[in-house]
């Protein structure tokens, strides 16, 4: 489909473009994704018909514009919160030529890397809402819905939403990036994880996380740390600490909330042992997802480590 053509000729004939390859129908969240009372009940709404001034994007793009929805998408949220940090790849991912204010025909695309090509997705812009509740991604600013439109497009490659339930976030890092993506486990971790983290951190690599378990299930420990979850690494520092230094790092939760709540945890007592300068540059005290911890406690707490960078 040639996103140009289609709106062009949408702009022409004042008609709201409706994609019959990826239609507003249960077809497209597929069969088992849902119980079947609850899969009848999706209503497809655009954004113009629930918000009076919508974007596609506000003030940048940002991880704290995404929150988890319905579907256990984690895999897909944790590679896109690490593209937000990169905006070289974000480019190319979301084109710029597109919008609700100028030309708007209710027709977007975005691009994925596929078998070694980039691959235009064109969409339309209905979304699935259950009882009036997204389905999908839904946006922190409730009028900002890139991160929604996005992974429409990314549920249109894999063929329904239902296909996005539970997936490999090496997998996403790729397809966003057209990059080489390396895995690590921490079970049994190289000796200079410390230094691999920071380098990865210099190079502007993508980085994700997960913790072992059943993605399907989502247990919380009372450390806030879920099980099955794919996480989001966001920096890698060492900061003097004592009379020494600490590695630390920087982990966020594509739920938009839900944070570790032991050392170097937003409210914990080793950050009134750092320098202010430290403190204000690194701590961000609020309930957005995402938090600092030690090198020691990643290795524990979490089972795989994926770094994807341009090149080998």
């Amino acid at each position: 489909q040639d996103f140009k053509d289609l709106r062009a000729l949408c702009l022409s004939q004042g008609l709201l473009f409706e994609d019959a390859t990826f239609p507003a129908h249960t077809s497209s969240i597929g069969p088992t994704l849902l119980p079947e009372e609850k899969l009848w009940q999706i209503q497809w709404k655009r954004p113009t018909e629930l918000q009076r001034n919508p974007h596609l994007i506000m003030d940048g793009v940002s991880r704290f514009d995404i929150m988890q929805g319905e579907i256990g998408d984690c895999w897909v949220l944790a590679a896109l919160g690490s593209l937000t940090l990169r905006k070289q790849f974000l480019e190319n991912v979301l084109p710029k030529d597109q919008g609700f204010q100028d030309d708007y025909a209710g027709i977007f695309h975005f691009r994925f890397w596929q078998y070694g090509e980039w691959v235009d997705v064109v969409i339309d812009d209905r979304l699935p809402l259950l009882n009036g509740r997204y389905l999908s991604v839904h946006p922190r600013t409730s009028n900002e819905f890139w991160p929604s439109l996005l992974e429409k497009a990314y549920a249109k490659l894999r063929g329904s939403y239902q296909n996005l339930n539970g997936g490999f976030i090496s997998d996403a890092l790729v397809d966003l990036t057209g990059g080489v993506q390396v895995q690590f486990s921490l079970k049994d971790p190289p000796p200079d994880l410390e230094e691999i983290l920071k380098a990865a951190d210099r190079s502007r690599c993508l980085m994700g996380c997960s913790t072992s378990g059943q993605a399907r299930k989502n247990i919380e420990l009372r450390n806030g740390i879920v099980q099955g979850h794919a996480y989001t690494i966001t920096g890698a520092v060492k900061i003097p600490y004592k009379n020494g230094w600490k590695h630390i790092i920087r982990i966020w939760n594509p739920w938009g909330h839900g944070e570790w709540k032991g050392p170097w945890s937003d409210d914990s007592p080793q950050w009134d042992r750092v320098e202010p300068k430290y403190r204000e540059a690194l701590l961000r005290n609020k309930d957005d997802g995402e938090f600092w911890m030690s090198c020691e406690n990643f290795r524990e707490q979490f089972s795989w480590l994926y770094i994807c960078n341009n090149t080998p």
